[in-house]
């Protein structure tokens, strides 16, 4: 296949190119190919990476294509519409009830058609290609203090086409809205190949085009009909709700045209791709709001909690969202949430409402939740005091606590608590999983407190549960009964749970779907919710657009059925294929956690506007195989016999599993804590034993040994990298990249210096004692760190010694040498235990090696590990933990530090300390919001992987480039010579060398 240039697959030496060998319809892709100027991938890795979305659903594509122009797309659906193949438009595949997944050709664009064409700040507009990610969207406005106003949860990987199609709104729709309110003009091909752009136009204009010839003609003339003849028999069929994404959008219409003017691009917001495929859209935006002020309100249970949803809407606030007891029972019990729940929510209280305000400035943002709790829970003082007209309602007080957030950081802890339940709700690994399939029913607010109570009727009758939460305020509760779809009986209990609240919305006044759209799981009741003329009007309407219903068909108005092509069902099997190596303590083991991602695309996020860790492979060259989502997808269905490849076959290897650099970012940064590095790592394992390994793997999987040696025989060793040819012959003969600089081995290690030393505080006058331990590199390669370590440590009045151990086993570890991992665990864990339990701490400079002892021993030995992985810290961990720092009188320099924290740590949450020590000492301290450096141990010393670890290394360079530091530090080895390499800087230091400095 061929690649971009500055594509890292583009490097001769890289031997992968993100498609597997097996292609199908080689006739249909030997057509196509020659037609458009983007990609055509019809090979099986592409077809089931393609195959889901974040929905319940699983359908195989005929194949996919990544258009780079409109032309490309006229040309793809003109193609298919001439052999009646289905296409299907896609944008981050984000969807959440399987519109996105169908038997068709897929257009992705999000890989090349993802500009933003044009911004209008005075207009308030903005152009843009349907795969521009919302996030790169708000981040380019946001200079124009500018916002596209509809924020769905996914909002920062979700494509603006993606948006439209769904007719998204989110947390503040009070305020916005749908997305239908902000689509000015689109530009689409329609089913024909042919090309049309929908706006605005009077209903006089609107009846004249309903003479054109064509497949344009027929859509004007199908308009008009319904705005002249059906215009009642929609509105009496339609719910007089602003938070309905059910069916067409013909209520819109119709209610448009009663003023004389209609927007027919409008009616393709919501319409799933089923009408037409939008290649440039024009929306309007609005302005950012100049500040907010939150309040947080508790209730004794769920159904009082929406009693009071709207004697609070009277206060006009531009969000109201409901936490339920499971959902802060579930979160009380993390250690991540934990502490906020207990913080926030008062005894008794088994419901909250977070309710926000936007203002024009702090002080009115104050008084409006000043005014809100004065009415609602008197009994609270707040900072600010209600108006003389403060709004108040003669509903009861119901609740039981409220409190006020006003400044960034509170209000960032109060939305926290309100998401903190999804990430949990996703992380099951158990078969019952809560399923989105009814979880943006809405109903007016009012009826909020019966339909609740007769929703919880419904689960309890189907004997299972689920969590209410999200938007209270507009009427459309989140809710995720938990389901194994894995049986029969699941599956039952699926579909009657669904037509039990079916009959619910339409008894109150409701929709099926008030945000996440119709797809898979609710087409089939959009019958019933809107009747037979209604329902047939859909049918026409999918006509005129589409008479051959090639545009992602079934959908919306079709035949699918929400129990059919289930990702998970009673046929289900999965066969891991290995014997797994490491402990797996989560539900279902390690087949729970290959099973365990959603699809949300949460990895999908650029470094840019998303940050976080994940995922560094995607982010160097987007493409959906590299993602945590793709890999987890691709491992699933080489285990369920999806894909002809096993799990543990080269190819498989070579294009999924070896590509991940192993940086842990998913196992804190997935919503589900997908954790791909130990999966990579049983695989790896397994492959081994099934194929052998490389030289170079063994090489790499003991690197502490020929460091040993490397300097033991220094400088003699070092000189052998300086030989003319050196690096070609490295290159030629184990594979190791060229243009890699090798490590300069000290002549005496660290722990020979330190034995010659030995310790300066004595154990009567310590206040703590610490085991330093001899990392690989701060041992043979820069003892300078480790030696800087040792003085501050001992300025902290920490006794030091060096322990004699075998290596962490991070190495072996990273390569996949379990065995080897596990048995040096075990050697340390003999050597160092009697010290522990006599109450040493062990202390590292190298950050991998500290989450190695505190998180891979226990995966390596359970249990038994505990005593090393409880009271091992990290450097600057150990400092700031136990607050050392404090007992120094730092003289600091005055120099301002740009930090780069390891992704290891990062995965662990212990990044933060070295920034909180680095400042206290007295430095001005710019911690990057950066993923991995790309180098990752071996990985950037592989040839075939240079390209991808630079293509890597050039995030964090840019990140460096805009901070303002001076200098900038890197507790990590690999990390501190990524962007040497790739830098300016001769050398990088570590953040414990920048101590040492302040201690003169």
């Amino acid at each position: 296949m061929a690649t971009d240039e500055s594509d890292p697959a583009g490097d001769p030496r890289a031997d992968y190119d993100y498609v597997s060998d097996d292609i199908a319809r080689p006739a249909v892709v030997d057509d196509l190919a020659p037609r458009v100027d983007g990609d055509v991938r019809f090979d099986d890795y592409t077809r089931q990476l393609y195959a889901t979305d974040a929905s319940a659903y699983e359908v195989t594509p005929v194949g996919v294509v990544f258009p780079r122009h409109r032309a490309d797309v006229e040309s793809v659906v003109s193609y298919c519409a001439t052999r009646e193949l289905p296409v299907l438009p896609r944008g981050g595949g984000t969807s959440l009830a399987g519109q996105s997944v169908n038997e068709a050709v897929v257009l992705d664009f999000s890989k090349y058609m993802a500009d933003l064409l044009t911004v209008d700040p005075d207009a308030r507009e903005a152009t843009a290609q349907p795969g521009l990610r919302l996030g790169d969207l708000n981040a380019a406005l946001a200079t124009h203090d500018l916002k596209f106003a509809p924020d769905p949860a996914w909002g920062e990987k979700s494509a603006l086409g993606g948006a439209i199609g769904n007719n998204s709104t989110g947390s503040h729709s009070l305020v916005y809205g749908k997305t239908d309110a902000y689509v000015e003009e689109l530009e689409c091909v329609l089913a024909d190949g042919s090309v049309a752009r929908f706006g605005e136009l009077s209903v006089e204009e609107l009846h004249e085009r309903a003479d054109r010839d064509g497949l344009e003609g027929d859509i004007y003339a199908f308009l008009s009909r319904v705005v002249d003849e059906e215009h009642e028999t929609v509105r009496e069929a339609y719910p007089h709700l602003k938070r309905n994404v059910s069916g067409y959008s013909l209520d819109t219409l119709v209610e448009d045209a009663a003023s004389g003017t209609v927007n027919v691009a409008r009616l393709l917001a919501g319409s799933e791709g089923t009408l037409a495929i939008v290649t440039e859209a024009t929306v309007a935006l609005e302005p950012v709001p100049e500040t907010k002020s939150v309040a947080l309100l508790g209730y004794p249970d769920l159904v009082t909690a929406m009693e009071d949803v709207q004697p609070i809407l009277a206060h006009e606030p531009c969000a109201v969202e409901v936490m339920d007891d499971v959902l802060l029972g579930l979160a009380s019990e993390t250690q991540e949430f934990g502490a906020l729940v207990d913080e926030m929510v008062p005894e008794g209280a088994e419901a909250m409402l977070l309710v926000e305000f936007y203002a024009e400035h702090d002080a009115a943002g104050e008084q409006k939740v000043a005014e809100l709790i004065a009415d609602r829970y008197p009994e609270t003082e707040t900072t600010a005091s209600p108006g003389d007209d403060a709004t108040t309602t003669e509903a009861p007080v119901l609740a039981l606590s409220a409190d006020e957030a006003h400044d960034d950081d509170d209000r960032a802890r109060f939305w926290k608590l309100r998401k903190s339940g999804l990430p949990i709700l996703l992380g099951r690994t158990s078969d019952e999983k809560h399923i989105s399939f009814i979880e943006d029913t809405a109903v007016p607010p009012e009826h909020l407190p019966e339909y609740v109570a007769d929703f919880q009727q419904v689960l309890a009758d189907n004997g299972t549960f689920a969590s209410f939460y999200a938007h209270a305020g507009p009427g459309c509760l989140h809710i995720r009964p938990l389901i194994n779809t894995k049986t029969e009986t699941g599956v039952e209990q699926m579909e009657a749970i669904a037509d039990a609240a079916t009959d619910l919305v339409v008894e109150y006044g409701g929709s099926v779907s008030g945000e996440h759209g119709d797809g898979r799981a609710r087409t089939q009741w959009n019958r019933k919710l809107y009747g037979d003329e209604v329902f047939e009007l859909f049918h026409e309407l999918k006509t005129a657009f589409d008479p051959d219903w090639i545009l992602n068909p079934g959908q919306v108005c079709g035949d699918v059925s929400m129990t059919e092509n289930l990702r998970f069902d009673p046929e289900y099997d999965l066969d891991l294929g290995l014997e797994p190596t490491l402990q797996w303590e989560n539900d279902n083991g390690m087949q729970g956690m290959v099973e365990l991602c959603h699809g949300c695309g949460g990895c999908r996020g650029p470094q840019e506007t998303t940050g976080g860790t994940m995922c560094p492979t995607y982010r160097a060259a987007e493409e959906e195989s590299l993602s945590t989502r793709g890999r987890a997808n691709l491992l699933r269905q080489a285990m369920t016999g999806d894909l002809d490849d096993e799990a543990t076959d080269p190819e498989f290897l070579r294009e999924v599993m070896d590509l991940c650099l192993g940086c842990k970012g998913c196992a804190n940064d997935c919503p589900s804590e997908v954790d791909m590095a130990k999966l990579k790592a049983e695989v790896e394992h397994a492959h081994h034993q099934e194929h052998g390994a490389t030289a170079r793997d063994h090489l790499f999987g003991n690197i502490d040994a020929v460091s040993r040696l490397g300097s033991r025989l220094a400088p003699l060793s070092n000189l052998l990298s300086w030989l003319p040819g050196s690096g070609l012959l490295a290159e030629k003969t184990l594979g190791i990249a060229r243009e890699a600089s090798f490590p300069r081995f000290a002549g005496q290690s660290f722990a020979a210096w330190y034995a010659e030393r030995g310790p300066a505080i004595t154990h009567e006058d310590a206040d703590r004692t610490a085991l330093l331990f001899p990392d690989t590199y701060s041992n043979y390669v820069d003892p300078s760190v480790a030696k800087a370590a040792v003085a501050v440590l001992e300025a902290a009045n920490v006794r030091v010694e060096v322990p004699e151990v075998a290596p962490s086993g991070r190495a072996a570890h990273s390569k996949g040498f379990l065995g080897a991992a596990r048995d040096r665990a075990e050697t340390n864990l003999d050597r160092l235990g009697e010290k522990i339990d006599d109450g040493w701490d062990v202390v590292t400079v190298e950050p991998s090696d500290a989450v190695m002892f505190q998180r891979d021993y226990r995966d390596l030995l359970g249990e038994r590990a505990a005593p090393i992985a409880e009271h091992s810290y990290g450097l600057c961990e150990y400092l700031d933990r136990f607050r050392l720092d404090e007992r120094i009188d730092w003289n600091a320099p005055a120099s301002t530090l740009t930090y780069h924290g390891h992704c290891h740590q990062k995965a662990t949450k212990k990044d933060h300390h070295a920034v909180g020590v680095l400042r206290r000492a007295g430095y001005a301290v710019d911690p990057l919001d950066s993923g991995c450096c790309g180098m990752a141990g071996s990985f950037g010393y592989e040839a075939e992987h240079r390209s991808m670890s630079s293509a890597i290394a050039g995030i964090l360079l840019d990140q460096i480039a805009d901070s303002d530091g001076e200098t900038v530090v890197a507790p990590g080895a690999s990390c501190r010579s990524q962007i040497a390499d790739h830098g300016t800087a001769a050398r990088v230091p570590h953040p414990v060398e920048k101590l040492a400095e302040a201690l003169e």
